[in-house]
């Protein structure tokens, strides 16, 4: 199974490559048959023969491969429907992969074929300004389109480049048609974002979202093995959010703000260090983590792993969608630079506060984000293809509920406020995004909830919701913190708590099983039977 996990992920990488654009019709196709073809072949395996690791590969395989064709037939019919309101995209499509396949052009025919592109285009743009009512599409449709736009300007600047100087003919007949079409596609993008997305043209931070809908949810949610329904997922969310809520509220009177929580999370923003002096905080911060995990025997570090981690500084542009640090391989600390304004400079350092840090680099180092990435590498990395929120996210959120819990982390009342302020930050992330993919909440309405009921500065909470809703993340992952985090904490206190396994011999078997579903995670461990025909069922949060 192993090796056929590892050539799937070549030969899907291959395909993408050779077929990058998305509007393709030949990409669908080709696509579709090899998924299929890879499905028939997985029918035809002996499952039963196999071993509980052979078993779980397998069905780690064909729930991928399946999710893989589900999401390549929705996004077909997405495209259908945008192909409408761009109609000269697929003959443009069809020069760039004609490329591709180094066909034989005939430039004269090729510049034809650009010039009545370009009339179509002007036809757009025209049908747009003069009355945009009467094109039939909606906003996230019309993002869609534009953005299929910009990539189809950028497949034809390539296919131009190919030809432009080693075929003297292509020069004669092509680049002035070329040209044309691409100021055309230029501005039939952004007349799309003007008038039917309504992003006005200096506006560099618009938030701009595509909801999936209830049957794409339950979809996701069953690709993830979660046996819960969209509704409960929000349902779980409210749950955890009411707990942090209460609990803030009990360190809050201890601080003496009585139950004026957010009185109590406005201190604790504005004990910030100096500018230049957050890199030092973080590595302070990332060594007290890893001693803490080191002197319990909580999990294994090895050393080449907490030696070798490096910090890098996010730029300003990218705060706008990262507002807080990112890890992995490294951590990436979000603080303020001398060439943003007064206002966003107070915000970052609010955001990015001592107490907030504290929680953020234990996260995104050690235990964290960094030692993940380290032992993905050498255990089973072929499993890396199953990547999931649920196991990245959840693994990280999870070693914040153990250090809350651990009696032995020392923490003061700003710390615990700092750690809360995270876990309400998760819930809430399970309830703005599945309440955006299902219709009820506006990217506005996002940010408000992270405003005014978690307490961000906007400018973090907008960045928060750029980037859960753009486009660049699965519509799960922002819930598969929480719900991750939720699912280990249950499968831990099935094996720990019961003094079936040692918390440290735990914690090491997750890290080298690598990623995958939590549930099919479970059925490993505790060694349950498997089928080939396996659905999820394991209920890990009572409602």
């Amino acid at each position: 199974m192993r090796d056929r996990i590892e050539r799937i992920t070549e030969d899907l990488k291959e395909l993408k490559e050779f077929h990058p654009i998305g509007l393709s019709s030949t990409r669908t196709r080709r696509l579709r048959h090899f998924i299929n073809s890879e499905l028939e072949s997985l029918r035809d395996e002996p499952f039963d023969y196999y071993d509980q690791q052979g078993k779980v590969d397998y069905l780690l395989l064909k729930n991928y491969l399946e999710r893989q064709f589900r999401e390549l037939e929705l996004e077909n019919r997405k495209d259908a429907k945008v192909g409408r309101l761009i109609p000269f995209a697929e003959t443009l499509v069809d020069l760039c992969e004609s490329r591709a396949m180094v066909l034989p052009i005939d430039p004269k025919d090729v510049a034809q074929t650009l010039f009545e592109s370009q009339k179509e285009i002007e036809n757009l743009i025209k049908n747009i300004e003069s009355n945009e009512k009467e094109v039939s599409i909606d906003k996230s449709g019309a993002f869609r389109a534009a953005m299929h736009i910009d990539s189809l300007r950028e497949h034809l600047k390539e296919w131009a480049g190919f030809y432009k100087g080693y075929d003297p003919m292509f020069n004669w007949w092509v680049l002035d048609p070329y040209s044309e079409v691409d100021k055309g596609l230029k501005n039939a993008s952004s007349i799309i974002r003007e008038k039917l997305v309504g992003i006005q043209p200096d506006d560099e931070d618009a938030i701009v979202g595509e909801p999936i809908g209830r049957e794409r949810l339950l979809a996701e949610l069953q690709a993830e093995m979660i046996p819960y329904t969209p509704e409960e997922i929000i349902s779980i969310g409210e749950k955890e959010f009411q707990w942090c809520v209460n609990e803030m509220s009990k360190v809050s009177r201890k601080m003496g703000y009585g139950d004026n929580w957010k009185q109590a999370l406005e201190d604790v923003k504005n004990d910030y260090v100096e500018p230049g002096k957050q890199t030092q905080l973080v590595k302070r911060l990332a060594l007290e983590a890893i001693t803490f995990v080191e002197d319990h025997n909580l999990v294994t570090v090895p050393s080449i792993a907490k030696e070798t981690w490096q910090m890098l500084m996010m730029s300003p542009a990218r705060q706008k969608v990262n507002p807080f640090f990112l890890g992995g391989k490294s951590i990436i600390v979000s603080y303020p630079t001398d060439a943003m304004d007064h206002e966003a400079k107070i915000m970052s350092m609010r955001g990015n506060n001592l107490h907030f840090s504290r929680a953020t680099v234990f996260h995104e180092l050690i235990p964290g984000h960094r030692l993940q990435f380290y032992m993905n590498a050498r255990y089973r990395p072929y499993r890396r293809l199953f990547d999931t929120p649920f196991w990245i996210e959840g693994w990280s959120l999870y070693w914040e509920m153990i250090l809350w819990d651990d009696s032995r982390f020392k923490k003061t009342d700003q710390n615990r406020i700092g750690m809360l302020f995270w876990r309400l930050h998760r819930c809430a992330r399970i309830i703005f995004s599945i309440k955006f993919h299902l219709g009820l909440m506006t990217p506005e309405d996002c940010i408000d909830l992270l405003v005014d009921k978690v307490g961000h500065e906007r400018s973090t909470a907008e960045g928060e919701v750029r980037r859960s809703l753009t486009g660049d993340y699965s519509p799960l992952y922002q819930a598969g913190y929480m719900l991750g985090a939720l699912q280990i904490y249950s499968l831990r206190k099935e094996m720990v708590d019961t003094g079936r396994v040692a918390e440290a011999d735990f914690h090491d078997r997750f890290l080298k099983e690598n990623r995958m579903p939590i549930e099919l995670m479970r059925a490993l461990i505790q060694d349950r039977e498997l089928r080939r025909d396996y659905k999820p069922s394991w209920r890990f949060y009572r409602l």
